[in-house]
C-alpha cells in the first residue's frame, strides 16, 4: 500500500512506524494493537500521511485521552500559532527547565544595526542568541538561507557582546530553532560555522521532541479536552504549558468553561505532565 507524504513523495505503508509513535506516547500493547487494527480497516492505496495520522489519533483518543494528547505532540506544537510568539515562549520555558535564564522578544544592539531577537538565554559562561522559526505545517522546513541569515545576525551581535564587561571569556553562540525540520545543507552549514541547531528530530538524542520528553514540558495544545478556541484564548493569555494549568488552575477561569470541564482539563493535564514518553 502506498502512502503520500506531506511533500508529495510516495512511500510504502509501514505499520511499525505507527507502533513506534504509539509506544513513544506511552500506549500499552493492548491499546497499540487495537488502534492499529481499527486504523488499518480505514486505509487505502494513495492515502495521505495526514489522513493516516487523523485516523490513528481518533482511534487512540477513544481509548485514552492522555495518551492521545502525547501522540498529538508534533501537531500540538504546530498549533502554537498563528503567530510565532507562543513557540518562542515555549522554547524559552524549555531552556529555563534546563537551568538557563531567558528573555524573549528582545531588541539587541549589534555592531552595525539593532536586531529583534526571539530568545536570549544564559547559563554559566554560555550566552545564546536564538532565532525561532515556527511553521504551522509539517511540509515546511528551514533551509540553508535561514541558517545564513541567523549566523550573519549573530556575528553582528557578537561583536557588541564581546565588548561587554565579563563577556570576553564567555561562549557566545547563535541558534536556529524550528518545530519542523532542517534541510541537509542547513545542518551542514550550521555545524561548519559552530551554530546551535534544534529541530523536531535534530540533533539525534537531543532533538526538540527529546528535550520536551526529558523535561516533561507539554504545550496546552496537547489537551484533547479543550477546543481550539479555548486553547487560543489561553495562548493569548500567554499560558503555553500544561504545567502552568496544573500549578495555577485559576488560569482556566473566565474562558467560558463549566466547573465539570475545568476538572476534566486539569485531570488530563496532570496525567500528561506526570507520564513522560518512554525511552526507546
Amino acid at each position: 500500500m502506498k502512502i503520500i507524504k506531506a511533500n508529495g513523495e510516495e512511500t510504502s505503508y509501514e505499520p511499525d512506524k505507527i507502533v513506534r509513535s504509539l509506544e513513544r506516547a506511552g500506549a500499552n500493547q493492548k491499546i497499540i494493537q487495537e488502534v492499529l487494527s481499527e486504523t488499518e480497516k480505514e486505509l487505502f492505496d494513495g492515502i495521505h500521511t495526514k489522513a493516516v495520522y487523523k485516523i490513528v489519533f481518533r482511534n487512540l483518543k477513544r481509548l485514552s485521552h492522555q495518551t492521545a494528547g502525547k501522540y498529538h505532540l508534533k501537531n500540538a506544537i504546530m498549533e502554537l500559532g498563528p503567530t510565532g510568539f507562543p513557540f518562542e515562549n515555549f522554547i524559552a520555558a524549555l531552556f529555563e527547565a534546563e537551568g538557563y535564564q531567558t528573555l524573549t522578544d528582545q531588541i539587541v544592539q549589534g555592531h552595525c544595526v539593532q536586531h529583534e531577537v526571539d530568545v536570549v538565554s544564559e547559563k554559566d559562561n554560555n550566552h545564546f542568541m536564538m532565532e525561532c522559526k515556527f511553521h504551522g505545517t509539517s511540509g515546511n522546513i528551514c533551509d540553508v538561507k535561514h541558517a545564513l541569515y541567523v549566523h550573519a545576525r549573530f556575528l553582528d551581535v557578537e561583536k557588541t557582546w564581546l565588548n561587554k564587561p565579563g563577556h570576553a571569556q564567555k561562549f557566545h553562540q547563535g541558534w536556529l530553532v524550528t518545530n519542523t525540520r532542517l534541510s541537509g545543507d542547513a545542518e551542514r552549514y550550521g555545524k561548519c560555522v559552530g551554530m546551535g541547531l534544534l529541530s523536531w528530530n535534530y540533533p539525534q538524542g537531543d532533538s526538540l521532541r527529546e528535550r520536551i520528553d526529558r523535561n516533561g514540558l507539554y504545550p496546552i495544545t496537547c489537551l484533547t479536552s479543550l477546543s481550539k478556541h479555548e486553547k487560543q484564548i489561553l495562548l493569548n493569555k500567554k499560558v503555553v504549558l500544561c504545567r502552568t494549568l496544573c500549578e495555577h488552575p485559576s488560569e482556566l477561569n473566565g474562558i467560558g468553561l463549566s466547573e465539570t470541564k475545568k476538572l476534566k482539563v486539569l485531570e488530563e493535564g496532570k496525567l500528561i505532565c506526570k507520564n513522560k514518553y518512554r525511552d526507546l
